[in-house]
């Protein structure tokens, strides 16, 4: 696993953003682990995140893009730490685009905030974790409806690994087989498991044996099978 992939795995435990426990989902379930991005609130954490979603989208999908769209809401502010990572590590000027929920009819008008979409346009998406897809179901006819622009790739933080709307294969890959772009996660669930069990994270062990074993019946239960 790379270095970096490491770190980001410490990193969302350091930050509070990935827990362990016993956790009531949206969905009914109970689940063993709970993410959280909504809990990166420093300029030092977010500037640290916004480079590893560059560092991924770099080994994923490369840098031959121009923009980097964020669905509201979550989505918004990390089209912006991302964007400017990307400068940051690579030296490489691409704009940052998101939507808004509602089209706002004065002053800066529109469905979008930041970057126009312009004919051509070649796009990345950041979201942190997709478990329905729902999401890309809402902003994806809106990017279409902007301009001729193509999709190259979806990033996200976290992989869950669960079956998706379909049953079967996970919310990530019935994204990639509807739309026909890649997409892809900074770490899934499987390498988070395997890096954490019995290591100590700021003197605590994090994933146990009792975890371990919760983990494994959850996936066992919920887990997705490997698209094709």
């Amino acid at each position: 696993m790379e270095q970096y992939k490491q770190d980001f795995i410490e990193f969302m435990v350091e930050s509070e953003v990935l827990k362990f426990g016993s956790f009531t989902l949206k969905s009914g379930r109970q689940s063993p682990f709970f993410m959280n991005a909504g809990a990166y609130v420093t300029g030092d954490q977010l500037h640290r995140l916004g480079l590893f979603y560059a560092r991924a989208i770099h080994d994923s999908f490369g840098l031959d893009f121009d923009v980097v769209f964020g669905p509201a809401y979550k989505g918004i502010p990390l089209s912006v730490i991302t964007t400017m990572a990307i400068h940051e590590l690579y030296g490489v000027e691409v704009r940052y685009c998101s939507n808004r929920k509602e089209v706002k009819d004065h002053g800066d008008t529109g469905i979008l905030l930041g970057s126009a979409l312009r004919d051509g346009d070649r796009v990345v998406m950041v979201e942190d974790v997709t478990t329905s897809g729902k999401s890309i179901e809402e902003t994806h006819p809106i990017l279409m409806s902007q301009a001729d622009v193509k999709v190259k790739g979806l990033m996200v933080s976290l992989n869950r690994m669960e079956v998706g709307k379909g049953g079967e294969i996970c919310a990530l890959d019935e994204v990639r087989e509807r739309y026909g772009f890649p997409t892809a996660s900074i770490v899934d669930m499987t390498e988070v498991t395997t890096y954490l069990h019995n290591r100590e994270v700021q003197g605590k062990v994090v994933i146990d044996d009792e975890v371990k074993a919760a983990l494994d019946a959850y996936y066992d239960r919920y887990g997705a099978k490997k698209a094709v």
